[in-house]
């Protein structure tokens, strides 16, 4: 009977392999869904994966059983958070879709889709029109240079309105949107469209797809034949044989139409509208027909290696496949997500990192919709899938065919835009917090944890609030830790700005051999480019050094250390210079205003003293150390903070608001602009008062605009701020 069994089980098993073939390149596609949260791309995929037969019943957010958001804390927030794989087979293609987040906190998804689709399916809610989501995620698609093809989503909404959402894409995205349909009954009653690539009125029968094609009415025959015309122009623009034909016939086949549109979507210059209900299945089918046949297949979009290697997507060249995600899925552990950037990919196959060396066998191969994994044999260039039980291999890594040697670039993630200190609420907990964030970060890259020995903190950067108390959940809920965040203490520094003498004498005696050892040293700020010199004024008196040896460093915490042996006539012997060095250096890690770090000295230890038998390392260590002290505060000592280069970009409407508060954070404006219906603010901004600014620029604009901040450099802080930080260290050290 167990024999039996087996058999029927392997006889099943075989036929659920058949069922998933593998497709060849050119019948693939793999596509985005981007758009602004609520847009509806959770629900166009599951419409999509009920044409492809993936399912035979559509979930909706609501009722919280959709393909996509399956995860408990998307269904909780009833929106995406991660981007989900899913695919569909349709006319006889394989339909790779990936359905992303919308809100900007979440960006990473969409950013590492972006490195394994072809084309982009720009979701438009028509009650809103184009939102702040919708340029948000158009501007990162044109950035990382993926097409794009506009799909109308909503319009039985309520408050649909075909004519204001076509005047906002036109004003956000100039002349590339062209009308490929334009919809029937906008509202409610919405249930059709005109589709003037095929010149037909598809009817809607039900809310399940069900259609009737019919002739388009008289009364909306001439407003076809204008859009048309106007289709047939802008299809005729991206290739020379189209537009001789054009000039000829005065019109294009419906294949010629299709070809020079695809040839204008790949070049970024034109952008086909299509007209959707997802939510009751109205013309999801046309749009993916429209897909399959005009957008790019994988053969058309190369892999770049780092050494700028083109590797053709082509079934033939040896197998190499690249990971954009991995996350750890319950009852299979780590799943890693990949694209077959080249070759044929078997189960069983033995690959090899390029990079380490590192041996994996991809014992197990799957096609992905959601949480489903359907087991399949093999995966040919251009298809994704996952694997699972791979020993090293994580996001940003390429595995090859042995010798193949071919690594692709790394995908590059948008810069944090929050950040935060973290600690355990249980300091029992801290490593169990930190393993758990370490895993949380490998799933999303866009997490970047750093423990700060200067301020003794773990620093959580993400890309904004939601974001960072999503993984906040996650270790609540999944792992039962609590944790809890607080502003980030500002890495401040310490220089001068004048010169100052000092010296100290270290005497200790306590019998027998004692400690002595004596220090004179001179402290000027120092400059690139400007020449240290030998003469110096100081308080009224003239200064002349002779320098015997100098030694520069280049600092950990940034800035210079200049080290002269200005040392005449023996007064201190040359086995004490290291140490005298070292004191300096140790005052330097703690500098004598608030402990900050010091930076940009030259130091000159020009005289000193030693005895014979009590002078010892120690000795000269500790002078050095209260010489330097001493003379650092009477050299003009500064505060510098951490300087970022920010770039607001928002709607014109709350430029004032953007404007304003930036001055209230001490910025420097350095420059206004405008990009594609934004106005950009240019401005360097004190970090002290960056803390938050993700959620406060949210408040300000209605969630309409977004910002990137990049290191800049460090300044003096104001007087009035060097006070408040001088007096809240002398506070903290009364406390100690």
């Amino acid at each position: 009977m167990r024999l039996f069994k087996a058999a029927i089980d392997t006889i099943i098993n075989n036929i659920t392999h058949k069922l998933m073939k593998a497709y060849p390149t050119q019948h693939i596609r793999n596509v985005v869904l981007l758009g602004s949260t609520k847009s509806g791309k959770t629900t166009l995929s599951e419409a999509m994966l009920y044409e492809g037969k993936v399912i035979d019943r559509r979930g909706t957010v609501e009722a919280k059983n959709t393909v996509s958001d399956n995860a408990e804390i998307e269904q909780l927030n009833q929106r995406s958070i991660y981007a989900t794989p899913l695919y569909a087979e349709f006319m006889d293609t394989k339909f790779n879709i990936i359905d992303t987040p919308g809100a900007d906190d979440f960006v990473g998804g969409a950013v590492s889709a972006f490195k394994v689709c072809d084309t982009g399916v720009l979701v438009v809610n028509a009650q809103q029109g184009v939102e702040v989501g919708t340029q948000i995620y158009s501007r990162y698609a044109r950035e990382y240079g993926i097409p794009m093809i506009v799909a109308v989503n909503q319009l039985d909404g309520e408050k649909a309105s075909w004519e204001t959402t076509l005047e906002s894409m036109k004003e956000s995205f100039g002349g590339k949107p062209v009308v490929v349909q334009y919809p029937v009954n906008v509202g409610p009653g919405f249930d059709g469209f005109i589709d003037v690539l095929k010149m037909k009125y598809y009817h809607f029968l039900d809310e399940n797809g069900k259609r009737e094609d019919l002739e388009i009415p008289a009364d909306r025959l001439e407003e076809a034949e204008e859009l048309r015309n106007e289709l047939i122009e802008r299809a005729a623009e991206y290739d020379d044989t189209l537009m001789e034909t054009f000039f000829e016939q005065g019109s294009l086949s419906e294949d010629e139409i299709r070809k020079g549109l695809g040839i204008g979507i790949r070049e970024g210059k034109v952008m086909p509208i299509f007209c959707l209900s997802a939510k009751k299945d109205i013309g999801v089918k046309r749009l993916m027909e429209f897909t399959i046949r005009t957008a790019a297949s994988p053969a058309e979009r190369k892999g770049v290696t780092k050494d700028e290697k083109v590797i053709e997507c082509k079934q033939e060249a040896p197998v190499s496949l690249f990971i954009y995600k991995t996350a750890v899925e319950p009852h299979l552990g780590e799943v890693a997500y990949f694209k077959v950037m080249s070759g044929e990919l078997t189960e069983g196959m033995d690959l090899e990192n390029p990079e380490t060396g590192d041996k994996e066998r991809i014992s197990a191969i799957y096609a992905v919709a959601g949480k489903k994994k359907e087991k399949v044999t093999d995966l040919i260039a251009g298809d994704i899938g996952c694997t699972v039980k791979l020993r090293a291999a994580k996001t940003n890594v390429t595995l090859c065919a042995p010798g193949a040697d071919i690594c692709y670039k790394d995908i590059v993630f948008p810069h944090y835009k929050y950040r935060c200190a973290v600690k355990a609420k249980d300091a029992k907990d801290e490593e169990k917090v930190s393993e758990a964030m370490a895993k949380i970060a490998a799933e999303d890259p866009t997490y970047v944890i750093e423990y700060h020995k200067e301020q003794k903190q773990t620093i959580l950067k993400g890309m904004g609030e939601q974001h960072v108390n999503t993984l906040k959940w996650r270790l609540q809920n999944e792992n039962k830790l609590e944790i809890e965040f607080a502003a980030p203490k500002i890495s401040y520094r310490e220089t001068i700005t004048k010169i100052a003498c000092a010296d100290y004498r270290h005497k200790k005696q306590s019998g027998g051999a004692g400690q002595f050892g004596e220090v004179h040293l001179l402290i000027a700020p120092y400059q690139e480019g400007v020449d240290p010199g030998n003469r110096f004024k100081v308080d009224g008196k003239e200064i002349v050094l002779n320098i015997k040896g100098k030694e520069e460093f280049d600092l950990p915490w940034g800035g210079k250390l200049e080290y002269y042996n200005c040392i005449v006539g023996g007064a201190i012997d040359a086995r004490f210079m290291p140490a005298i060095l070292k004191g300096i250096n140790e005052k330097m890690s703690e500098g004598p205003l608030t402990g900050s770090l010091a930076r940009d000295i030259r130091v000159y230890v020009y005289d000193g003293k030693m005895h014979p038998v009590d002078s010892n390392e120690i000795s000269f260590v500790l002078a050095a150390r209260n010489a330097f002290k001493e003379a650092f505060r009477a050299a003009g000592p500064k505060i510098m903070e951490p300087i970022y280069n920010v770039e607001v970009l928002t709607p014109s409407e709350y430029m004032g608001a953007c404007m304003s508060d930036l001055q209230n954070r001490r910025a420097l404006i350095e420059g206004m602009g405008s990009d594609k219906g934004f106005e950009v603010i240019k401005a360097r901004v004190p970090l002290a008062e960056l803390y938050r600014y993700s959620t406060t620029l949210s408040s300000l604009t209605s969630g309409s605009a977004t910002f990137t901040m990049d290191f800049a450099d460090y300044q003096p802080v104001p007087g009035d701020v060097q006070e408040k930080l001088l007096k809240a260290y002398l506070e903290e050290e009364k406390e100690d």
